[in-house]
Order: C-alpha cells, then sequence, then structure tokens
C-alpha cells in the first residue's frame, strides 16, 4: 500500500483545539459495516449503541513529560520525556539537540546518552513535573491539563493520551461493561510515514500489560469493543502471542486479520499515520475515506481533542 493512500486534504478550522465541555458532548459518527449504514449521534448515547459489546480501554497515565529548560549559557532547551528505562534514565527527544552534548546539566536532567536523531537517554532528578505533552497542532493551550488524561488513567507511563478515551465521563464509563489494558503510547505510534510504501515503516514498540482476570473476561467475551487503536494493538498482540506483558511492535495495516477486536471507537487521524492505517484495516480502505469524507462534509472535529467514530 502506498503512503499516499492514506493522504486526504482537511480544513485547517476542522482540527480541534479545545476540548468538547462536557466530555460526553463531543460527537459520534456511528458506522455500521454490515450494510454500511451512517449515523450522527452524541457521545453520551454510546451505551445504546454497544448492544452486549465488552468495551476495553486503555488505562495508561499520560506523564507531564515537556519540560522547558536552560542550559548554563542561558539557552533554551526542551525536553520530551517518551519512556522511563527504569534508574531514574528516560528515553527523551531533546531540542534544538545538535549543540547538546553528553553529560551537560539542564536543571534537573543530565543528558546520558545520544541515540541520534534528536533522542537521548536522560537522567531526572525527582518526578516529572513538566506540562502535558501535546500534539505541535494543537496551538490553543489547555486551560485544564486533566483535560489532556482520561478519567480511568491509572499508571503514569504515556507520551501522548489514548485520545478515544477523553471523552468518557466517570458516569458514562460506569453504564458499561468495560475490561482495562494498558499500553503506555510513545512517540512511534504518532510517528508519521515518511517512507513510499506503508509497509516499509517500523513500529519501535510500546510496553503494554493485561492482567490474568481482565484477559479471562476479554477471551470469554461474545463481542468486544476496542476503545482506541491502542486498546485494538493490545488485544490483537495478546490473541496472537498469548503474552500479557512486554513489547508490542503490531503495526496494523489493510490486510490484516482481526482475532478479538469486533468493533472500534476511534477519533478521527491524521493523514499518513499508522493511526488512520489501522481503521482502514478495519473498516476497509474505501469506506474509511468515505466516512472521513462525510465527517469533513458534516463538519465534524478532528485529531486528538476532537469527535469520535464508532465502527460496529
Amino acid at each position: 500500500m502506498r503512503s499516499s493512500e492514506l493522504d486526504y486534504d482537511l480544513p485547517d478550522e476542522l482540527v480541534a483545539q479545545h476540548p468538547a465541555e462536557p466530555r460526553d458532548t463531543s460527537r459520534l459518527l456511528v458506522y455500521r459495516r454490515a450494510d454500511g449504514e451512517i449515523r450522527h449521534r452524541t457521545f453520551r448515547d454510546l451505551p445504546a449503541e454497544l448492544d452486549g459489546l465488552l468495551a476495553v480501554v486503555n488505562d495508561s497515565r499520560v506523564v507531564p513529560g515537556r519540560l522547558r529548560l536552560r542550559r548554563s549559557s542561558g539557552g533554551a532547551v526542551e525536553v520530551l520525556l517518551v519512556e522511563y528505562r527504569g534508574s531514574r534514565e528516560w528515553e527523551a527527544l531533546a531540542r534544538p539537540s545538535r549543540r547538546l552534548r553528553r553529560g551537560e546539566r539542564l536543571g534537573p536532567v543530565e543528558l546520558v546518552a545520544p541515540l541520534g536523531g534528536g533522542r537521548w537517554i536522560v537522567r531526572l532528578e525527582g518526578e516529572p513535573r513538566g506540562t502535558m505533552p501535546l500534539p505541535p497542532y494543537i496551538h490553543a493551550p489547555l486551560s485544564d491539563q486533566d483535560r489532556y488524561q482520561t478519567v480511568y488513567a491509572n499508571e503514569a507511563g504515556s507520551a501522548a493520551a489514548p485520545t478515544a478515551g477523553l471523552h468518557f465521563t466517570p458516569a458514562l464509563l460506569a453504564r458499561l461493561d468495560h475490561e482495562r489494558v494498558t499500553l503506555h503510547v510513545g512517540l512511534d505510534t504518532f510517528r508519521p510515514l515518511a517512507v513510499e510504501t506503508v509497509e516499509e515503516h517500523e513500529l519501535h514498540g510500546e510496553r503494554y500489560e493485561v492482567t490474568e482476570a481482565a484477559w479471562a473476561r476479554i477471551a470469554a467475551a461474545e463481542r468486544v469493543l476496542a476503545v482506541g487503536t491502542t486498546s485494538t494493538r493490545v488485544l490483537e498482540t495478546v490473541a496472537r502471542s498469548g503474552e500479557l506483558r512486554g513489547r508490542t511492535s503490531l503495526f496494523i495495516t489493510p490486510g490484516f486479520a482481526f482475532r478479538r477486536v469486533d468493533a472500534l471507537l476511534t477519533n478521527f487521524h491524521l493523514p499518513r499515520s499508522t493511526l488512520l492505517a489501522l481503521v482502514m484495516a478495519f473498516a476497509g480502505i474505501e469506506e474509511t475515506r468515505r466516512l472521513y469524507e462525510v465527517a469533513i462534509a458534516e463538519r465534524y472535529r478532528f485529531y486528538s481533542l476532537g469527535d469520535a467514530m464508532l465502527i460496529l
């Protein structure tokens, strides 16, 4: 599949700059694969659409890991914590990176070793006390940092939010039969395709974990709804490997045979992204293009803080 097949045109004004308030007032496009029906609902209508599906959410918590620091010379440096390595060490992105040196101190951060491409191993004193790592297409600051966090977030470890879950309120979640899995979202999930064909793109892997009790319920469920692309990757990884924890570099592209995901809840994703490739794998290439055309025509809000789509 050529990466150009993941392109589409989106008016700038449809890139959501603010989350819906309250959370569950965002819009929900419902698509039924069996007959191609499209309906327009509100997210709080979700329970009425599920008809016995077991919902699986990703409960990873976003790390407030965007650190704005200063060199001893006074120059500004931004460090983005990507993944915890243990012993106070993190994999991080630093910019501008070219002049930084191994062993340099930037306030609470020590640069331990360069990894290339702006990536570093860094050592951090104390807990991360930065701001939420909002994507670069969001230009408006968040008045409430918790709005880039799901209401069921638990163990900290993600460099970005599992955005399909941002629409849930505690009351709405309580109305669903649901289970939790954990995948700590890394930047590779959102790294755009910079190769000619989709299959050339490589995911470097993200940490995941599922409890035995949760997997027993998921495996026994008649039908499963994956809340987001990250939950999808966990479910399909475990369905294939049987391993309840580890790292997954599973890259889901058109032609993929889904073994445990029967329905998908997801936001509207960027062009040339691995996330859009996953949606096309689940709904079909031409069907996904049609759904995105409908969403644009109906003025749905796109990307991380935007509206959602339910594919049944």
